[in-house]
């Protein structure tokens, strides 16, 4: 689309939300003006416009923190923008990932949950063996350990999916992600590692597809 149809504001200024291209997490809510949106899509780097000190700012040209933008997309107004990027490091200057982590309100029907929170959970458990804890006990017993229960796990989908059972396969696909993740923090394995390479794989299968239409 013509950058022209966009709708700056009476600074000039336009919001965009940056969100995680793997994970979907909101990471920061950032402005651009025109100058700020066109170096970021000519360098492929986000690039906003800093309203406390009046001036552009490319993220991570001091922490190193930058963010590979994806896409950039806006909204049916034309007055905000998505912004879906690949990040390098943390995106809040805090040190946070997210810059969202105040929480303010959760509703007690539908308690919050991540692959991402769930991953950072299990890593605690390695860096800060915490007694009793089953997870504790898998990194203790270390690699063999691991890699058997995933086996065993393994076996256990193939069975209750065999069985036609949907909750009980269900149940067990959870049992396999826990400890497919579990080795994945053991190996070093981040999410975003394997996101990547399912997206990467999409890709294939799309020209793939399109090879075998022709």
């Amino acid at each position: 689309m013509n950058l022209d149809d966009l709708k700056f504001d009476a600074n000039g200024l336009i919001p965009a939300v940056v969100q995680d291209y793997f994970s979907k997490q909101v990471l920061t809510v950032a402005y651009m003006n025109r100058e700020a949106l066109e170096i970021s899509m000519k360098e492929g780097r986000t690039c906003f416009y800093s309203r406390s000190r009046q001036t552009l700012w490319r993220k991570g040209e001091t922490s190193g923190n930058t963010q590979e933008i994806v896409t950039i997309r806006a909204d049916c107004d034309l007055d905000a923008l998505v912004v879906e990027v690949i990040k390098a490091g943390p995106a809040c200057h805090t040190g946070a990932e997210s810059c969202f982590f105040n929480p303010v309100y959760q509703s007690g029907e539908h308690p919050a949950f991540s692959m991402e929170a769930l991953y950072q959970l299990l890593t605690g458990r390695k860096q800060q063996p915490k007694e009793g804890s089953y997870t504790t006990y898998l990194f203790q017993k270390g690699i063999d350990k691991i890699l058997k229960k995933v086996g065993e796990e393994c076996t256990e989908v193939i069975v209750a999916g065999k069985g036609g059972d949907q909750a009980e396969t269900v149940f067990e696909i959870a049992d396999l992600a826990y400890h497919v993740m579990v080795l994945m923090v053991e190996m070093g394995i981040t999410p975003a590692d394997v996101f990547a390479q399912l997206a990467s794989r999409h890709v294939v299968d799309h020209k793939v597809k399109q090879e075998k239409m022709q």
